[in-house]
């Protein structure tokens, strides 16, 4: 009998209780199994089934390539579940019907296992009057309160922890309750909050100029209260309309409002969404204002997102001596194999919605990302934030951005082209113009399999059922702590962590203290988060789930500008964590009425 993979109880357990098949009895007798049953049901959508199944076994051995968690749940099972982790929902209709329509599918979704995301800026402001009824409406955020229920409710039922983004305009004339939701214990707790940032509003807080806070003028009564019009293309709409002035604020005192309330209360983050959206690769034909929960995928309504890590850490030669290198053919080799894989995620998975299915299969859209950089770093001898470091970080992901594409090329040339693929605005987009001229001339003569291929996600369980190697492209967040983690029967049980490299360090040098580039979390300043993302953002795609995190004693005067610098670094978006009364720490597990639906303990992944 081979050796087990796992090198800790933790790692077993989250196996155990988040990925090996139960249906009544155990179906799955090792991570074997799990792996095996996964390839099979990917390769079951190939014309030769027989061909690519042990492949896709090879892919998932000893964790080289970490699919996402709903993947490695679902797949060849019994259970009516999907496969993709998360979804943008449609746009929400200002109106009683369109409100609980929007919740019917959220439910629906997340019943199957899919965390939500939503745009609540097409819902009328508090205050305001209905055209047709002359009720008073109740605003965004009372009605984001029978979502958070929603979502409790289906928790209760035992279903997968849930999670939701909400994101609402800038310009929104409710954007400062919008800020301030989550200020009180058991607000919205099944809720990440982003505000959609635009580069007007920027330029605005800048120049200290007063800032219009909106809203469509064919939506309101017609003797609301207004100070003017402007024109804006507004959520929900394609193009411009005449927007009616609410009310007139200070710019820069709206974002140090924003500021305020991420110091204290860890949210909301930000999305720079007209970078978002001048940056995806399908700009000509869709208008994205939300993200999956944790925010690596924009997406447009009923968008969804199939993900899957490159485990860096297993692509390491002689780690710590003076020869350790990457082997880049490797990952060349495992990324081209993992396009297929997540492609065929398309083919094979169930869809909670119709127009999810339509959406997702018309672009074929896949976030293929990076886990374990830090660790890997560690490895090569590199510090997390040594110019070294972050050069060798983007060389990384250049390259697996680079063969995704070639190999969604070739899957183009066998398989067709992804359904709404239109060549000259697709070659024409931002982000594919920055594309070597061999992946352009291969677009242009056979097209391209999938609307988009790169994302770099959290992947904080899977990152821990891989021997907790460090998660997505975060720092290491300690190198030996006690970590609690969610039972099957809701408590929590405490367990010794040691992270990847620093367990591999004690093995290889016993008793021989860490050399300079173990460096953790509590060893970076919040420039060094902000250079590393940065430095791989021209490589993505999709979009980078980062997480800050700033000491309980970090002086606001400094923290109050890190957004602004993700800004100006080209950034999509940007999160952080300080520890507080509302959400804890992150590694801590706060009492149910309070947790964040996004801190280490939830299933981001």
């Amino acid at each position: 009998m081979s050796p087990s993979p796992f090198l800790s109880e933790v790692s077993r357990h989250i196996w155990e209780t988040k990925y090996r098949y139960r249906n009544g009895e155990a179906h799955d007798r090792s991570i074997a199994d799990t792996w095996q049953r996964v390839a099979r049901a990917l390769a079951a959508v190939e014309q030769e089934p027989a061909r690519w199944e042990p492949r896709f076994r090879a892919l998932l051995d000893d964790f080289r390539f970490l699919p996402g968690g709903r993947i490695l749940a679902g797949a060849g099972t019994a259970h009516e579940v999907t496969l993709f982790n998360c979804f943008v929902m449609g746009i929400i209709e200002d109106s009683l019907d369109g409100v609980f329509d929007a919740l019917k599918e959220g439910a629906l979704t997340m019943q199957q296992g899919g965390g939500v995301g939503y745009d609540f800026s097409t819902l009328r402001p508090r205050g305001s009057r209905a055209h047709r009824v002359g009720t008073i409406a109740s605003g965004p955020v009372s009605f984001m309160r029978i979502w958070d229920a929603m979502c409790a409710t289906l928790l209760s039922t035992g279903a997968r922890r849930g999670a939701m983004m909400a994101t609402l305009r800038c310009d929104h004339p409710d954007i400062e309750e919008f800020i301030t939701a989550k200020h009180q214990p058991g607000e919205l707790r099944h809720f990440n909050l982003s505000v959609q940032i635009t580069d007007d509003f920027m330029q605005a807080v800048e120049n200290d100029d007063p800032w219009p806070l909106v809203f469509p003028r064919d939506a309101l009564a017609d003797d609301d209260p207004g100070e003017g019009t402007v024109e804006r293309v507004w959520s929900g709409r394609r193009d411009p309309v005449p927007c009616r002035v609410l009310r007139t604020v200070r710019a820069r005192e709206l974002w140090d409002r924003i500021m305020r309330a991420t110091y204290d209360y860890a949210e909301p983050g930000v999305l720079f969404i007209d970078r978002i959206n001048w940056l995806n690769n399908l700009a000509w034909r869709e208008r994205i204002t939300a993200t999956n929960p944790c925010g690596e995928v924009p997406l447009p309504p009923y968008g969804a997102c199939d993900l899957g890590s490159v485990n860096l850490t297993r692509f390491v030669r002689e780690p710590f001596s003076s020869r350790a290198a990457l082997d880049e053919t490797a990952i060349a080799a495992t990324v081209r194999e993992a396009v297929r894989f997540m492609d065929n995620v398309i083919d094979a998975s169930r869809f909670p919605l119709p127009q999810q299915a339509e959406t997702e299969r018309g672009c074929r859209r896949i976030g293929l990302g990076i886990t374990g950089l830090a660790d890997a770093l560690i490895l090569l001898n590199r510090r997390y934030d040594s110019e070294a470091g972050v050069a060798q970080a983007a060389r990384i992901m250049a390259l697996i951005c680079h063969t995704a594409y070639r190999a969604s090329i070739d899957l183009a040339k066998e398989k067709g082209a992804f359904p709404v693929f239109e060549r000259e605005p697709y070659l024409d987009s931002a982000f594919v113009a920055t594309l070597p001229a061999d992946i352009r001339d291969g677009i242009a003569a056979h097209g391209i399999r999938n609307s988009h291929l790169t994302a770099i996600a959290p992947t904080g369980t899977i990152s821990l059922l891989a021997n907790n190697v460090s998660s997505g492209l975060e720092p290491v967040f300690d190198f030996a702590y006690q970590r609690r983690v969610l039972e099957a029967d809701g408590q929590y049980r405490e367990y010794a962590l040691e992270d990847y490299a620093w367990r591999l360090w004690q093995q290889i040098h016993p008793g021989e203290p860490r050399p300079d580039s173990f460096v953790d979390v509590n060893d970076l300043r919040p420039a060094d988060h902000l250079r590393m993302q940065a430095a791989i953002q021209p490589h993505v795609d999709n979009a980078i789930s980062k997480t800050i995190n700033v000491p309980a004693d970090y002086p606001f005067e400094d923290f109050r500008h890190i957004y602004h610098e993700a800004w100006r670094q080209g950034l999509k978006g940007c999160t952080t964590f300080r520890p507080n009364p509302v959400t804890g720490a992150i590694l801590q597990a706060p009492a149910e009425e309070s947790r964040h639906c996004c801190n280490l303990e939830r299933e981001a992944d």
